[in-house]
């Protein structure tokens, strides 16, 4: 397939901030995709009264990178500037929030699609959006499309959002109500979500309104009201993360992490460089957000983390000793250590999250390594 490199682009995009109580670290990596099309926007502190309120989300694009780049530079404006999200004086209520966030996705949909039929459509990508709306009582979580949002509460998955893929039973029946097909599990078994901004090639039949089309730019929006005692994190990624790892895995693998280290961007580069070793073969970025309440690093386990590296070191030598003459390819190795049961391996992450370690011994004791026998390639490692 054409839509792949020969091997993955594993330099990553990075960033951190802290404010309103969060803190929050993120990681984006083009991976085995020619071209790199998510995008991210992370804000603490919004303008005209909500320096309290905060903003994160993430946009997976398709066909091109135009309305992902668009989104984020412009849907948070879109949101908070209209009517029905301002309301009367005050602060805004919740159901002003809900509408205007629904408000915001339509406006700016419409808007872009002025934008490309000036350019006389010549824009065909579209993108996906899922983010939350941070206030100091609600967590509004959004969505729209198949990426998805997850809160971590009391050290369980408490919400999740749902994908919106053409299978599903409501979904198909707006694409056949408006005159599409499912085939393949794909919007005229073409496009793999049935929500997204952008995709206007599904967006022209007649006598239906914008959210009735074979492809509908409105989010789900849920509110939740936060609790201080027992929110720990959010996670926010596109489905590059979620092909490869289910809610509880990612929660899990999350949370081990931040026992070992408050580095949030380091946290968010090895949940990427998990799921590239898992086998995910998407562009990936996940924002991570912590509450006050989220773990906190832990002597006994970085202990415990030293130790399992310490241990995979030792079994790393002792399998290229074993093989005696010529060293091993580093498949061979990996196959091995999957064999064994190994104590102590990050929960969801498993021996894919202790690849860098691996790879790092190996290199060191297999200098002069031909390039072509290693590599990040996942094809066939279990």
């Amino acid at each position: 397939m054409g839509a792949f490199l020969d091997k993955p682009k594993m330099e990553k995009h990075n960033a951190q901030g802290q404010g309103n109580g969060l803190r929050y670290g993120l990681s984006s990596m083009q991976g085995w995709r020619v071209e790199m099309e998510d995008a991210h926007t992370a804000v603490i502190g919004l303008p005209s009264g909500l320096e309290t309120w905060s903003f994160f989300a993430v946009y997976d694009g398709h066909a091109g990178s135009q309305v992902a780049k668009y989104c984020c530079e412009h849907l948070l404006d879109h949101i908070t500037n209209n009517q029905d999200f301002k309301g009367s004086a005050g602060a805004p209520s919740v159901e002003n929030v809900k509408n205007g966030i629904r408000t915001g996705f339509l406006e700016i949909d419409e808007h872009m699609r002025v934008m490309s039929e000036k350019k006389h459509g010549a824009d065909r990508s579209g993108s996906t959006a899922v983010g939350v709306l941070i206030s100091p009582q609600h967590t509004y979580f959004i969505n729209c499309g198949d990426s998805r949002g997850l809160l971590c509460r009391n050290r369980k998955v408490h919400f999740f959002t749902q994908d919106h893929k053409p299978s599903n039973p409501l979904e198909k029946e707006r694409i056949q109500n408006a005159g599409g097909s499912v085939m393949i599990q794909r919007v005229n078994g073409s496009l793999a979500v049935s929500r997204a901004l952008g995709d206007f090639d599904y967006k022209c039949v007649h006598g239906k309104g914008p959210t009735e089309q074979l492809v509908s730019p409105e989010p789900e929006v849920h509110d939740i009201e936060r609790s201080e005692e027992d929110d720990q994190f959010i996670i926010l990624a596109c489905d590059g993360i979620w092909d490869v790892m289910g809610n509880e895995e990612l929660c899990d693998f999350v949370r081990s992490r931040l026992e070992v280290t408050d580095d949030l961007e380091k946290v968010c580069n090895e949940v990427v460089d998990t799921c590239l070793y898992k086998g995910s073969r998407d562009n990936m970025s996940v924002i991570l957000i912590c509450f006050p309440n989220a773990p906190k690093v832990s002597p006994e386990a970085v202990k415990k983390e030293a130790e399992l590296d310490k241990y995979l070191e030792c079994r790393v030598e002792e399998i290229i000793k074993k093989q005696g003459e010529g060293v091993p390819d580093l498949v061979h190795v990996m196959r091995t250590l999957a064999s064994e049961n190994i104590p102590s391996l990050p929960p969801g992450g498993e021996l894919a999250s202790k690849r860098n370690v691996i790879e790092a011994v190996y290199n060191r004791l297999n200098p002069y390594k031909n390039d072509d026998t290693d590599s990040t390639s996942t094809d066939d490692m279990w």
